[in-house]
């Protein structure tokens, strides 16, 4: 029961934030008077150009005779197309992730040798968390957002290292090495220890990381008591880990990763800013949305195979009416893609292949369905300058619910993929800018006339 100090100090915070509401408003048309993009977006959602890259590139569009035309999406890592990048690890039944890695990293595809090197250096790095880490750090203060636990890790980790603010290129080089190869154990240990401890359950287990075990084969054998998991599996989240570990400059975490970069700071407060940014619910939470919003759908539609019933569920979700009333079908759309996300296209594929193998295919079926109503209903309700598809999101989620991946590991799962795009990235901004960012802000507020405390009213 709140005391009555509680309850006072509430409700002088709540006129404090009024205050704050009433003093912090800007007037929209002000951003169109000074030409300001909200988003750092123009109007038809391209991106401001801040910076140059050569680690990824995002197509969304073709310029034919000097007109931006919408067309089929494509990602490359380093210039080379990722389907083509998964397309052979796939046929060839290889892991990807720790291959997509080194290639952002250094820049070029390794070959057998320097591919089984690096990961040599990997497997090493996952042995070198302290020896007391997982007890002082993880254990006696867990917390029920994995995120939140995962940058006070990265920041602990800061303090075990003698070499913590160097920030040569070798030295940057080894940290992010070894954050690479932790991110998978700090995320599944904090976890376990949020199950024990906060949600009470009673078993409590650590599997140390295997040497011999890719980053996705080593996430499942830590994650289950058991530790087995079915080859598909393993290379299923193999694939999703390769498609999520990079997606340009432009990005929030990327960016927030380059912009605090560029103020000189270190390699555990770069990437402990970006994932800060990830665990934002517009960024890398989006796949969780998903796997609610088709929990929802489950549970009022009756019939899944009844096309009109799902487009007028899918209309009253449009419509605010269901779900979490914001308007929106969660996993179609994106920020850039407009016919289409090479992400989503391959992940679908897989996705399928993972149904069958676990007797989900009514479900993919019902996924297909939404996909499909949503994408016509929405290019029809509302309008959409650049066409709309399904993103990444999508699939990701009910791939993730097939594995049996707690939700609260969703977005840590996105960050584990997502840090060899940060390092390279780091590494990028190092060796290219020596200025600190500064973006520029026109202030709107009118100067003011001081007024003495005596006269304040």
């Amino acid at each position: 029961m709140s005391s009555k100090k509680d309850l006072d100090l509430g409700r002088k915070i709540s006129n404090l934030a009024d205050k704050c509401m009433g003093n912090g408003v800007i007037d929209p048309e002000l951003f169109v008077q000074h030409k300001v993009n909200k988003g750092l977006r123009d109007p038809k959602g391209k991106g401001v150009l801040t910076g140059l890259t050569n680690i990824s590139d995002v197509i969304a569009k073709k310029v034919i005779n000097g007109e931006e035309i919408p067309c089929e999406g494509q990602l490359f890592y380093r210039g080379y197309n990722i389907n083509s990048l998964c397309e052979d690890f796939l046929s060839s039944d290889r892991y990807g992730f720790e291959e997509v890695t080194y290639l952002l990293l250094f820049g070029e595809l390794p070959n057998k040798s320097e591919l089984e090197d690096f990961k040599n250096i990997l497997a090493k790095y996952r042995r070198s968390l302290p020896n007391t880490f997982v007890r002082d750090i993880i254990m006696k203060a867990p917390s029920n957002d994995m995120m939140n636990s995962l940058a006070r890790s990265v920041l602990t980790l800061y303090s075990y290292d003698p070499k913590a603010n160097d920030t040569s290129l070798s030295n940057v080089l080894s940290q992010c090495l070894q954050l690479i190869a932790l991110f998978p154990l700090l995320s599944v240990y904090s976890y376990q220890a949020y199950e024990y401890y906060i949600k009470e359950n009673n078993s409590f287990f650590i599997h140390a990381p295997k040497d011999n075990l890719s980053t996705a084969e080593n996430i499942l054998h830590m994650l289950r008591i058991d530790s087995k998991y079915s080859n598909l599996e393993a290379k299923v989240l193999d694939l999703a880990l390769v498609l999520h570990a990079e997606h340009g400059g432009g990005n929030n975490s990327t960016f927030t990763a380059r912009a605090v970069t560029s103020s000189g700071t270190d390699t555990y407060s770069a990437i402990a800013a970006a994932i800060g940014s990830l665990k934002g619910p517009k960024h890398g939470g989006a796949n969780i949305k998903v796997s609610q919003m088709f929990n929802d759908i489950k549970k009022n539609v009756a019939d899944w195979d009844d096309d009109e019933e799902i487009e007028n569920y899918l209309n009253k979700i449009l419509n605010k009416e269901s779900f979490d009333k914001s308007g929106l079908i969660y996993g179609i759309g994106h920020a850039v893609y407009s016919l289409s996300d090479p992400r989503a296209l391959l992940l679908k594929k897989s996705t399928k292949s993972l149904s069958e193998e676990k007797g989900l295919m009514r479900d993919f079926n019902l996924y297909s369905k939404v996909e499909e109503i949503a994408i016509k209903l929405i290019s029809n309700q509302r309008r959409i300058y650049k066409g709309v598809s399904a993103n990444i999101d999508f699939y990701s989620g009910f791939i993730y619910d097939m594995l049996g991946l707690p939700q609260e590991l969703y977005t840590p799962i996105f960050a584990i993929a997502r840090i060899s795009g940060w390092s390279a990235h780091r590494m990028e901004e190092l060796i290219n800018s020596s200025r600190i960012m500064r973006p520029a802000y026109n202030c709107t507020q009118p100067a003011l006339e001081y007024v003495l405390m005596k006269d304040r009213k």
